[in-house]
């Protein structure tokens, strides 16, 4: 599976910030019909159903549109490995929503910024200057602030966005690993019957669990389920369109718009709102995660700027 650099990539920058916004605003309405969906159905039903209606809209795109969506060797490895992290996430996530609030949720999945930065730095050997070292703790700081009243209602379960965080960001290296010689289409296409090889097995075994359960919808369930369906794939297919438009460095900042939209949701849907303490915890989150990004985009500039000569050393990393 191979595609070319289109020639028009990075020159629309308006309209990858506006996919970019469709898909912040997309997402959080999503995991709202996912909480709203949780007690009616298991988390493995869930996501049987949300990979099979990503498939039924998917695989006509590919095969109407002659995308290549087949893959082998190292290639194919990877996206086998991509698929799982992405079950695992979107199984996290979901069961998350069962006990905490919708933006409790989101805000403390988004210290992922700071474990890809971290992760970047042990297993790529990119330069972190202590600059970003000390915005990663003061995120890190912010997050703990919305955890502490989440775990003293909930218990542990206040730490499955944590996990949703670091699957994530080793999610994010592999698609970089694959995202030059892939077709994003595709591979997400790839990844349908991949994500149910593994999931429909796990309905048969023989356990007594209720996340395995199999419940059959009633119509005005199906007809929500269908609805998070396309919602989750239309979002994720926005955000992949948005990178063909502008640069990762324009679009990462627009990402935090998350946030606010999933507390407006939860708001309207549930009747939540984030607490004195989470609030805090939130904006400092949210000021730490953008601070990096700022922080990224500004060294890169000046990268690009200052070319040394052979015998002058690099610029140090702050």
């Amino acid at each position: 599976m191979t595609t070319s650099t289109s020639t028009d990539q990075f020159d629309r920058p308006l309209l990858g910030i506006s996919l970019m916004l469709g898909f912040c605003l997309l997402i959080p309405f999503g995991d709202a019909l996912a909480k709203l969906l949780g007690p009616y159905l298991s988390v493995v039903q869930l996501l049987t159903l949300r990979f099979a209606i990503q498939g039924l809209i998917l695989l006509p795109i590919v095969a109407l549109t002659g995308r290549p969506w087949r893959a082998s060797g190292k290639t194919l490895a990877l996206i086998i490995l991509r698929t799982f992290m992405l079950i695992l996430g979107i199984g996290l996530m979901f069961t998350s929503l069962l006990y905490l609030p919708l933006a409790d949720a989101v805000a403390i999945a988004f210290v992922m910024p700071f474990i890809m930065l971290l992760l970047g730095h042990w297993f790529l050997k990119e330069e972190v200057g202590l600059r970003r070292l000390n915005a990663c703790l003061v995120g890190f700081i912010g997050t703990l602030l919305i955890i502490q009243p989440a775990f003293a209602e909930v218990g542990w379960a206040a730490l499955l966005p944590l996990g949703v965080a670091l699957d994530f960001a080793l999610f994010m290296l592999v698609t970089r690993q694959i995202s030059a010689t892939t077709d994003p289409i595709g591979m997400q296409a790839l990844s349908v019957p991949i994500a149910l090889l593994v999931l429909i097995p796990l309905h048969f075994l023989p356990l007594d669990l209720p996340a395995l359960d199999w419940v059959w919808p009633s119509l005005d369930i199906w007809g929500l389920v269908l609805i998070m369906g396309c919602v989750g794939t239309v979002g994720h297919l926005l955000m992949t369109w948005s990178l063909r438009y502008a640069p990762t460095s324009t679009l990462a900042p627009m990402q935090y718009l998350e946030i606010p939209a999933a507390t407006l949701v939860g708001w309207m849907i549930f009747g939540d709102l984030p607490g004195p303490l989470a609030s805090l915890g939130i904006a400092i989150t949210i000021a730490a995660g953008l601070y990096i990004i700022l922080r990224e985009r500004a060294m890169l500039k000046a990268r690009s700027a200052t070319r040394p000569e052979p015998d002058q050393a690099p610029p140090a990393a702050e």
